[in-house]
């Protein structure tokens, strides 16, 4: 890097991307193409189902609908430009178009994890509580409760990329990553970013711990009163609605735990790469998957939209 007192504002990065060869280019391309494809398909798929059949007209289906509508929109700020970069020689992005980038990623993940937090308090309520589910979850409630997890998101994401944008960048405009996150930019940085890092991490672990804790909570309780159930039956069905949120969750949290609350001595370029891979490009795709495949109702409402059944209103 150049010295700081040579330091010139930069106008644009270079994004290196996942590799140089252009035969493992042009089938990431092919490959991430289809990725995208069923990630849009499926999750506006599930926003439509969920829209159609009355009988999905429930908190937990109004949050899962949220849940598609962000996973497209995360998708769509990472993949499109990872897309083009794949089939072009020079992988630039301006400094603006960096940092919107950054914002609309860190505020679509922060939103993505309330989300998960407020399903999972939502299946405590059903199952724990079951009388007073229609009171404590009623639709005003459910509205307040999503508006909340897009305003957190949205100002999370504002404090952060504010404070990594207002860095002095200079020398090497080189991010050896496929988009812009605070990692690869803090190498950038002509100055010390140890306490920067500690903060970002900090806002990080708050949003995912804090999340986290919620779940784990829920679901404790929830495991208890499922052992406690007299009825076979009824615990296969508390399981049932329970399984594909958990598994959901187990992917998103493993891989982005990983990479942002890990020490920072054990950093990995291309294990990094790696995760990031699976939660901004695969998890998007795979979460409609999980959430049809095992769930009897979402199979149940798709059945009679593509055998064209009459859905009651």
């Amino acid at each position: 890097q150049m010295p700081r007192k040579n330091c010139t504002s930069l106008t644009e990065f270079i994004l290196l991307g996942l590799g140089d060869a252009l035969e493992l280019q042009i089938t990431l391309f092919l490959l991430f193409v289809v990725i995208y494809t069923l990630t849009v398909l499926g999750n506006v798929g599930m926003i439509l189902l969920i829209r159609v059949d009355s009988r999905l007209h429930t908190p937990m289906y109004f949050f899962l609908a949220n849940l598609s509508f962000v996973d497209v929109c995360y998708s769509s700020t990472i993949t499109p430009k990872m897309l083009v970069d794949l089939l072009s020689e020079k992988k630039t992005i301006s400094f603006a178009g960096c940092f919107l980038q950054m914002y609309f990623f860190i505020a679509l993940a922060t939103i993505e994890c309330i989300l998960f937090g407020l399903m999972a308090y939502d299946r405590y309520v059903a199952i724990c509580n079951p009388l007073l589910y229609s009171l404590i979850m009623s639709r005003t409630v459910c509205l307040k409760m999503a508006a909340g997890a897009f305003t957190a998101g949205l100002l999370n994401s504002m404090v952060n990329t504010s404070y990594v944008s207002s860095l002095p960048f200079c020398g090497s405009n080189i991010i050896h990553h496929f988009f812009c996150d605070s990692t690869p930019l803090f190498k950038l940085c002509c100055s010390d970013t140890r306490l920067n890092e500690s903060i970002i991490s900090t806002f990080a672990g708050v949003n995912m711990v804090g999340t986290l804790l919620v779940i784990l909570t829920s679901y404790s309780y929830i495991l208890f009163s499922i052992f406690r159930m007299h009825s076979g039956e009824g615990r296969c069905k508390a399981f049932s609605t329970c399984a594909s949120h958990l598994t959901a969750i187990i992917l998103f949290y493993a891989t982005a735990i990983y990479t942002y609350l890990r020490p920072r001595s054990s950093y990995s370029l291309s294990q990094d790469e790696v995760a990031s891979v699976f939660y901004t490009v695969v998890i998007p795709m795979l979460n409609p998957l999980i959430y049809s495949l095992r769930n009897k109702e979402v199979k149940k409402a798709l059945w009679n939209v593509t055998t064209r059944k009459r859905i009651p209103s």
